[in-house]
C-alpha cells in the first residue's frame, strides 16, 4: 500500500531549512582540510586581544557591563576577536554555573550578545585554571587523566551546555581548552608547583602528588574534551590554550631532568598531546619564544593545522619595549595566516604591568594591532 507524505512534506523542508540556516549563522572560525583557517567562507588573517574578563567581571558582579565599552572600543579599532575565560577562576566563582544555572548564564548572555552587536568575535577557553573543576569535585587535579572521573564528566556537562547555547551565535569563533595546562606537566620540581591553597576561594585546605599533572593526562582530557565540543559543534576550530614547550618538556616527561630536547622530541610530545579533533595548535609567545614560532609553524602546517599565538606581548618595564613588541609582531605578521591574540587588554588586575587600554600608557600597542591588520587584509 502506498503511503501518502504529502502532509509531511512542508513541515520537514521548513526544518530544514532552519537547520542549515542556524548552521551558516554561526559558523565561525573553521579549518579547511588542506589546513587553511577560514571565516565566513574567506581566508583568515587576523590579531585579536585576550580580554581575559570580560566575562568574569560580570560573573564576581552582575552589575557590572563595562565589557560593552570594551566591545565598542575594539569594534571601532577593527579588532576582530577576543580570548576570553568562559567561567570562574576560583572553584566558589565557578560554583555559580551549578547552584544558580539561570543566573550564570543570564550574564552570559549578556556579554555574548554584546559581541555580537558589535560584531566581535569571542574564543571562549572554557577550563582556564586547571584546579577549578577538580576543586569543585573534590578530587586531585590529576583526575583530568582519569576518563571516568567526576572531573570529566563536569567537563562534559559544562560542554554540553556552553556550547548547545552559543553554538549558533555569529560571536562564537571557536573553543579553548584552558591556560597552559602544559607548562605545568611533569615538571621535576613539581611539588614546588602544585596550585595554590586558598580554602576561602574554595580550594582544599592542602595539596598532595595527585595534584600534579603529567602529559598523558592532557592527552586524555584535551581528548575527551575536543570529541565533546564535535558533538555539538561540527565546524568551530578546538584548540588545547597552551604554550609554546617548555624547551625540557620532553625531557620533563620522560627523564624528569631539565635538558633541553631536540626538535624531534619536541614534536614527538606535541603529537602525543595535540590531536584530532583538536584542529588548531595553540601556542603562546614572549620575548625570545618568538623565535620558536617558525619552527611552530613548519609542524603546524604538517600536521595540517592554522597555528594560533594565543598570547604574545610585552610587560610594562621591559628594556626597549617598543623595539621588542614591534619584532614580536613582525614575526607573527609574516607566519602563513597570522592568527594571534595580544596580552591583556582591560584588565585591571595586571594595571601596572600588562594592561591595555586606549586611555593608557600602552595604547601603542593596540594602535600597532590596528594597523597590523589593515596591513593583513590587503
Amino acid at each position: 500500500m502506498t503511503k501518502d507524505f504529502s502532509r509531511w512534506r512542508y513541515p520537514l523542508v521548513l526544518a530544514f531549512i532552519i537547520a542549515m540556516a542556524s548552521t551558516a549563522y554561526g559558523q565561525g572560525l573553521t579549518v579547511r582540510k588542506d589546513g587553511l583557517l577560514v571565516h565566513d567562507g574567506k581566508p583568515f588573517q587576523g590579531i585579536g586581544v585576550n580580554y581575559f574578563d570580560a566575562f568574569y567581571r560580570t560573573l564576581k558582579d552582575p552589575n557590572t557591563t563595562s565589557y560593552e565599552q570594551g566591545f565598542g572600543e575594539l569594534s571601532r579599532r577593527h579588532i576582530p576577536f577576543c580570548r576570553i575565560m568562559a567561567g570562574g577562576f576560583w572553584p566558589i566563582e565557578q560554583a555559580h554555573y551549578t547552584k544558580d544555572p539561570v543566573g550564570f548564564f543570564a550574564r552570559f548572555d549578556k556579554v555574548v550578545r554584546s559581541a555580537e552587536r558589535n560584531h566581535v568575535g569571542l574564543i571562549l577557553s572554557l577550563f582556564w585554571n586547571p584546579s577549578t573543576v577538580p576543586d569543585l569535585v573534590h578530587e586531585p587535579v590529576n583526575a583530568w587523566g582519569d576518563s571516568g572521573s567526576k572531573t570529566i564528566a563536569y567537563m562534559r556537562r559544562y560542554v554540553h551546555d556552553v556550547v548547545t547555547r552559543y553554538r549558533t551565535s555569529p560571536a562564537i569563533w571557536g573553543w579553548e581548552f584552558g591556560n597552559e595546562y602544559a607548562l605545568g606537566a611533569d615538571l621535576p620540581n613539581a611539588a614546588e608547583n602544585r596550585p595554590p591553597v586558598v580554602t576561602s576561594a574554595g580550594t582544599p585546605a592542602a595539596r598532595t602528588a595527585e595534584d600534579e599533572w603529567h602529559y598523558p593526562d592532557l592527552a586524555t582530557a584535551y581528548a575527551l574534551f575536543a570529541k565533546e565540543v564535535r558533538r555539538y559543534d561540527r565546524s568551530r576550530i578546538i584548540e588545547s590554550g597552551d604554550s609554546v614547550l617548555r624547551e625540557s618538556a620532553w625531557h620533563n616527561r620522560h627523564e624528569h631532568t631539565w635538558q633541553s630536547d631536540t626538535s624531534v622530541q619536541q614534536a614527538e610530545l606535541l603529537e602525543e598531546i595535540d590531536r584530532a579533533p583538536i584542529d588548531v595548535l595553540s601556542v603562546h609567545a614572549y620575548g625570545a619564544d618568538a623565535d620558536r614560532l617558525s619552527q611552530y609553524q613548519i609542524w603546524a602546517r604538517e600536521a595540517r593545522q592554522p597555528l594560533f599565538v594565543g598570547e604574545f606581548g610585552v610587560e610594562s618595564k621591559t628594556p626597549n619595549a617598543q623595539s621588542v613588541f614591534r619584532h614580536i609582531l613582525d614575526t607573527i605578521e609574516h607566519l602563513d595566516h597570522a592568527f594571534a591574540a595580544l596580552w591583556v587588554y582591560d584588565f585591571d588586575g595586571q594595571a601596572d604591568t600588562w594592561n591595555i587600554t586606549s586611555a593608557g600608557p600602552r595604547a601603542w600597542q593596540l594602535d600597532a594591532i590596528e594597523a597590523a591588520n589593515q596591513r593583513l587584509a590587503h
